[in-house]
């Protein structure tokens, strides 16, 4: 035993807890225009799916599947709290992901509105809302998971987080790929 399970335990409390109010952030976020005509643009079709993954990861199910480790019990919940850490991280990994992309939706909705000042969208908005949707997609393209895993990790150990057994992007990434969307 290398007597490091309370620091994986909290480890594992942590993740969990940033996990769960992204989850509250991501659920918050409004999904229907207040005009149905704007029901299909861009912005608006970003926050719809970024609802749609909020809830597929919070709905997919944990990987139970954590080989028998030899030396004992402190081995088998060592063995056990690791899966669970990579579990929690890559959910957390995702949420933030999904919680960047809302953002950059949210922000466009306001430069959109900022636009078009209250009117209905016309020929005479067309350039300036061209440009609110390739900022979106400029924004879009910028959510990576490495920007996010070096946020995040860089954001846990600032806070003085133990972080030593963290797994790595290429294991949350394997985590990520083996829970496929079905809708």
């Amino acid at each position: 035993m290398d007597g490091l399970n309370d620091y994986r335990t909290a480890r594992v409390a942590q993740v969990l807890n940033d996990f769960r109010t992204l989850q509250y952030y991501i659920a918050a976020a409004p999904v229907d225009p207040p005009n149905t005509d704007d029901y299909y643009t861009e912005g608006w079709a970003a926050l719809r799916q970024c609802a749609i993954d909020g809830q597929h990861i919070l709905n997919c199910a944990a990987d139970v599947t954590v080989p028998r480790a030899s030396g004992g019990e402190a081995e088998q919940q060592k063995a056990e709290l690791r899966q669970i850490l990579l579990d929690a991280y890559a959910r957390r990994h995702e949420g933030q992901k999904i919680y960047l992309r809302q953002a950059a939706a949210q922000k466009w909705i306001e430069n959109r509105d900022a636009v078009l000042q209250g009117m209905r969208p016309s020929s005479a908005h067309r350039r300036q809302l061209r440009a609110c949707d390739d900022q979106l997609r400029v924004e879009l393209s910028q959510i990576t998971d490495e920007s996010i895993y070096q946020e995040l990790q860089t954001s846990d150990i600032t806070m003085g987080h133990w972080t030593a057994e963290d797994p790595s992007l290429r294991q949350v990434q394997r985590w990520v790929r083996a829970r496929p969307q079905t809708t």
